[in-house]
């Protein structure tokens, strides 16, 4: 047993097809969960180095992304990892034991999610700062990353299937994961005492008119990047 490659606990044939399936999903789910973290730490890298280089001042504040990524990022990513199987995930060839997780195509899979955050958060930071809401172009782009960050783990459920193929009620722990979070969002943007203590600003209907459409195109662009991914093959 400690030196078998698998185990088999009774004489039943089909256990190491549902074996090879319970892998191949746990597997797919720690890439999913990876990649969504990663892509939004790399995100909120960028978005501070670019606001450095543009001569611009922080769009974000230490504390605000140490809430992002205490609430924002740890449910819907803890909800990836309790993903069920995705269609078909039986049919593809098996892996190379060698594969990494981090490849080529995966590291170039988060810097485009992480990108599209990037230019939708600086383009809200730009937008408020142009405008009339310079003292709140901060929040503009907290409230922007978060909810990007909160609509995309829906996108990311999958590498490859489109989210209407999978299914909206196939993870209800996402729901839960993405409503939670919204809560802890919205208490520093609406509560003023935590305002105060985040640095967040008011805000008003117009600002929001900017905050959810810019929030909702990360994910929209990488549903569409599915889409023609699977055009191609």
């Amino acid at each position: 047993k400690q030196t078998a490659d698998m185990v088999l606990t009774d004489d039943n044939y089909a256990s190491i097809v549902a074996a090879v399936e319970q892998g191949r999903i746990i597997y797919a789910n720690i890439r999913k969960t990876i990649f969504y973290l990663l892509s939004c730490n790399v995100a909120e890298i960028a978005i501070l180095f670019l606001a450095t280089l543009f001569g611009w001042p922080p769009p974000l504040t230490a504390i605000q992304l140490l809430w992002l990524n205490l609430a924002t990022d740890g449910a819907p990513a803890l909800a990836l990892a309790m993903e069920p199987g995705e269609p078909g995930i039986m049919s593809r060839p098996p892996r190379s034991p060698l594969e990494r997780i981090l490849n080529r195509r995966s590291s170039m899979s988060i810097l485009f999610q992480a990108g599209l955050l990037t230019v939708v958060v600086l383009a809200a930071f730009g937008i408020a700062r142009q405008g009339n809401w310079s003292t709140a172009a901060g929040t503009l782009a907290f409230a922007t990353l978060a909810i990007a960050e909160l609509i995309r783990a829906y996108a990311a459920r999958s590498e490859k299937v489109p989210l209407a193929k999978l299914g909206w009620d196939t993870n209800r722990w996402m729901h839960r994961a993405v409503l939670s979070s919204l809560a802890l969002i919205a208490i520093v943007l609406f509560i003023p005492p935590l305002r105060t203590a985040f640095g967040t600003a008011p805000t008003t209907a117009l600002m929001w008119a900017v905050i959810l459409p810019m929030s909702i195109l990360p994910a929209v662009a990488i549903e569409i990047r599915k889409r023609l991914a699977k055009t191609r093959t």
